[in-house]
């Protein structure tokens, strides 16, 4: 601590002001009912400029205000020494304060007092007195400059930033306009300088409640903190001289949150003492503990089937967690949220901050683990269609969607039927669904089967009307001739439809009456061709067909009709021959006759 210079030229001045000051007080005394005449007495004693004595308010005037200090005429005080920063007037009649004698005039027996200044020199007697008894000053923080705070003790003290607390402060604010004790670590009067600490108090408070606290804390104990610090793990809260840590784990029997959400700095808070190393002084502190573990009976609480409200708290890709009460949280899973969509994210049917309704489904206190499910609230309708949309029950409804694979149709709500592209026409080849329907449009189907546990709905077009495969061996069968038009050559054989949507296939070793690899070049699409009826499979919608048999079929009709003909050729030949020779022999004859 560094010597105050001016200290000993001090001691002389503070300690005849005192003895003067003492003096006014024991012959002025308390404002009584012989003032007058004390007054008039002290009026003959001997003032000096410099000197703080104590005086009575009797008047003010526009300028001044009038005090009697016992010499032989009133002194005066400028009226702004008593405004206060709105303009009001503190003085008033009968009111004694401490003085200081600025100017004397003995020939018109005026005196210029102060009442500032006689307070800034009782303040700077105050101070040095304080500092030599090494105790302590009150102040009140008004303001921050560089590298501190202003304190106001009476005059403006500094208090540097590493004095502030034990612990450096980077948001100051919250102590503007406090008030607080000080420790005088050194003073110049000469250059108004006094430096102030708040922290040597704080380190000393520390170390007797760190020697107290040591020597009675043990686990289990329950214990009142400030929170000191705020980290992502945990809190570090101080004890009084000890500081311990709550871990995130131990804030809440629930959901971790951040510590942040729980406190901010400087907050008191109440925990349990887990553990104590006496040794390295750390201590490890609980919250939760304070209260019973909810799990311990959320089976009697919660039973299986039980209806039960919560709030959303947290949702991922699986499920939605739902807060059932403070520590016990339940999981909606994606496929309990609903009987008939497909939930793909939950935030599709609630979000956080929701209040639901649910059904216990099952319960494991061990794993502290609550499974719920929304959609049985409601009763499910996949256990009713059936009975409202029997097998050949044939519905009307709009096309929901169209996909490769085929159309969705509404059935009821939340429950589409799919018909399939095969299930569309008996004859039409559909490439896309498309290519027939619009989303959006009114349709007929035929309910073709239900599945409740896989949730499918099976729907077809075309059994509306009879299926023509079913006269198709009666209209084409086997060993007919049939003519059609060429619509594939592949390697294996030729496509050839015989009518709208019904196909029947060449093999290619049907192809031709010589051996050919591939029917491919041989025939061209669009070509008409015809082609005899080999076999006919219903089942299977299939019609064996045969150009080659068509063929030889053909050549041996077209040789039988040549031959017929070469018949009726050859006997006309020989009765004109015949007749020729008839002919000629009658002419002879009757040439002989002649």
């Amino acid at each position: 601590m560094e010597k105050n210079t001016e200290e000993t030229g001090n001691q002389e001045h503070e300690t005849q002001t005192k003895e003067k000051t003492a003096l006014n007080e024991k012959t002025l005394g308390t404002p009584g009912e012989e003032e007058f005449r004390e007054l008039y007495e002290e009026s003959l004693k001997t003032f000096q400029e410099g000197e703080v004595v104590k005086g009575r308010i009797v008047g003010t005037d526009k300028e001044f205000v009038m005090i009697d200090i016992g010499y032989k005429s009133e002194g005066r005080i400028p009226i702004s020494e008593f405004l206060t920063p709105s303009g009001e007037i503190t003085a008033q009649t009968g009111d004694w304060v401490d003085v200081l004698i600025e100017k004397r005039d003995d020939e018109e027996g005026d005196i210029l007092l102060s009442k500032e200044r006689a307070a800034k020199i009782l303040v700077w007697d105050e101070i040095s007195r304080i500092y030599r008894d090494d105790g302590i000053i009150e102040g009140k923080i008004v303001g921050k400059v560089k590298g501190g705070l202003t304190v106001d003790i009476g005059i403006p003290a500094f208090l540097p930033g590493s004095q502030i607390d034990l612990q450096p402060i980077r948001d100051m604010d919250h102590l503007l306009e406090a008030t607080f004790p000080f420790k005088i670590l050194k003073y110049n009067k000469k250059r108004n300088n006094v430096v102030l600490s708040r922290r040597v108090l704080l380190e000393k408070e520390r170390d007797e409640q760190r020697s107290t606290i040591l020597s009675t804390l043990e686990n289990g104990q329950v214990l009142e903190g400030v929170v000191k610090n705020i980290t992502d793990y945990g809190i570090f809260i101080d004890l009084g001289g000890i500081d311990g840590l709550l871990h995130v784990t131990d804030m809440s029997w629930g959901r971790a949150s951040h510590p942040a959400d729980l406190c901010k700095v400087g907050d008191k808070m109440q925990v349990k003492v887990l553990n104590f190393d006496r040794e390295r002084h750390r201590v490890s502190l609980g919250l939760k503990q304070l209260h019973p573990d909810p799990w311990t009976t959320v089976r009697e609480r919660y039973p299986i089937g039980q209806k039960v409200n919560g709030k959303i708290v947290n949702l991922t890709d699986y499920g939605a967690f739902v807060e059932l009460e403070n520590g016990v949280e339940g999981l909606i899973h994606v496929s309990e949220m609903s009987w008939t969509q497909k939930v793909k994210h939950p935030s599709k049917l609630v979000s956080v901050g929701e209040v639901v309704e649910a059904v216990v489904l099952s319960v494991d206190p061990d794993k502290k683990r609550i499974s719920l499910g929304m959609k049985q609230v409601e009763p499910n309708p996949w256990d009713v269609i059936a009975e409202k949309y029997p097998v050949g029950t044939v519905i009307e409804g709009k096309i929901k969607n169209i996909t490769d694979f085929g159309l969705f149709i509404g059935i009821d709500e939340g429950i589409d039927g799919l018909v399939h592209i095969s299930d569309i026409s008996w004859i039409k080849r559909v490439r896309h669904p498309s290519e027939l329907y619009k989303k959006g449009q009114e349709v007929q189907a035929k309910v073709l089967h239900i599945d409740k546990d896989q949730e499918r709905f099976s729907l077809g077009v075309k059994q509306l009307e009879p299926d023509p495969w079913e006269e198709i061996p009666k209209k084409y069968p086997t060993g007919s001739i049939v003519n059609g038009i060429i619509t594939n050559v592949t390697d294996f054989g030729i496509f050839i439809e015989v009518e709208e949507g019904v196909e029947g296939l060449v093999h290619v070793s049907e192809a031709s009456k010589e051996k050919i690899k591939t029917p491919v070049g041989l025939f061209k699409v669009g070509d008409p061709i015809s082609a005899k009826v080999i076999n006919v499979a219903k089942k299977e919608r299939r019609i064996g067909l045969s150009i080659r048999r068509a063929k030889k079929e053909e050549d041996q009709i077209l040789i039988k009709e040549y031959l017929n003909s070469s018949k009726e050729a050859s006997s006309n030949l020989g009765d004109l021959l015949r007749e020729e020779m008839e002919n000629k022999n009658k002419f002879s004859l009757d040439s002989d006759e002649s």
